[in-house]
């Protein structure tokens, strides 16, 4: 679902979020400095869309979605969630409520883990995996509680009957399946997917990713898609947020991002996408230099250092996100004048 007026459809409003981790030197372990892993961030999730979060590894995007869960604490900036019912307080702030105040809000956004490999425990059976958050929120027990999990693992392609099994008796797609399983257990409203197919096989991805689909249509859930593989991101994300160094740098509806990037950082992605078709052929654009040190980030642009359509101005003037076109926005100082290069379809090239 894609967003047509503004923020009445909004599920959660990012604004100037901030994530710095301390820089400690010295005997003393004196405060020197900080890694800024997330420096001012701003976007909108809406109701029962996709919104993929990109980049490179680094970037800042898993530290994000963390905080979106408050698995790590903002250093700064609101979070806030619109609640389901609407109410005087339908608008909450989740970046300033204590724990206590959070556990309501914790049932309706849970999180998919990377690796189902360590996001399991391996002394415990599936049934007591997926039953957990049934537990801790006290939501069922007894034959309920079995009836719930039967009903969850089902859902996910899984067979009841092997639900006292241990995780090292089932294959990555399926402990990545029973990972789904404990998320969805409390019916949320929204998932974090942090990397939620990149431990994968490339058939096994499909797999997951149709699963994904198909619960978010039967259950009207909404997620977050973080992910560095712009392949999946295509197929899967209604709107893309990129980031580098911290930083968002464009956001754009995928199929218009994917026609013709607004940000250099972009296209350079864009230009490492393999190509199926013979025909589709680009010229790989090379980064030179190194991503650039969050914890000490250069002048102006980010990016300028490694950009080749930098100028003077890149260097001192770091450029706002702003919109250059129909729910667009970019931060460059020269988005609207460049003639950036996206994935071109077949007909456009034999033309």
């Amino acid at each position: 679902m894609m967003p047509n007026n503004g923020t009445a459809n909004a599920l959660l409003e990012v604004k100037n979020l901030k994530k710095y981790f301390p820089i400690h030197s010295g005997l003393l372990s004196r405060h020197v400095g900080d890694v800024k892993a997330a420096d001012d961030i701003n976007f909108t999730v809406y109701n029962r869309e996709t919104l993929a979060l990109v980049g490179e590894s680094g970037c800042g995007k898993t530290t994000v979605g963390r905080c979106l869960v408050r698995a790590y604490e903002p250093t700064a900036g609101q979070m806030l969630y619109h609640r389901a019912n609407p109410q005087a307080d339908s608008v909450v702030d989740l970046s300033r409520l204590s724990n206590r105040a959070l556990i309501p809000y914790r049932r309706e956004i849970r999180m998919i883990f990377q690796d189902p490999f360590a996001a399991l425990n391996p002394r415990m059976t599936v049934f007591n995996i997926i039953a957990a958050p049934l537990r801790v929120h006290k939501l069922a027990k007894g034959r309920e509680l079995e009836d719930r999990v039967a009903v969850l693992m089902r859902q996910v392609g899984l067979r009841p009957e092997f639900m006292r099994r241990y995780p090292h008796a089932f294959s990555g797609g399926q402990r990545q399946r029973i990972v789904i399983a404990r998320a969805l257990a409390l019916n949320p409203r929204f998932i974090v997917a942090d990397e939620a197919v990149s431990a994968l096989d490339v058939s096994i991805r499909a797999q997951i990713l149709n699963l994904m689909l198909e619960l978010q249509e039967q259950f009207s859930l909404t997620y977050l898609f973080i992910s560095h593989d712009l392949s999946v991101v295509e197929y899967i994300a209604d709107r893309v947020v990129v980031m580098y160094v911290g930083k968002v740098v464009e956001i754009s509806p995928t199929e218009d991002l994917f026609r013709q990037p607004k940000h250099p950082y972009t296209e350079a992605l864009m230009s490492a996408i393999p190509k199926p078709d013979p025909r589709l052929r680009t010229k790989r654009i090379i980064l030179e230099g190194e991503i650039a040190d969050p914890a000490k980030p250069p002048t102006g642009c980010y990016f300028h250092p490694r950009c080749r359509y930098a100028k003077d101005r890149c260097k001192v003037e770091t450029p706002a996100l702003r919109p250059v076109g129909e729910d667009r926005l970019a931060a460059c100082h020269f988005a609207e004048e460049l003639d950036l290069t996206g994935i071109p379809t077949v007909n456009s090239s034999a033309s």
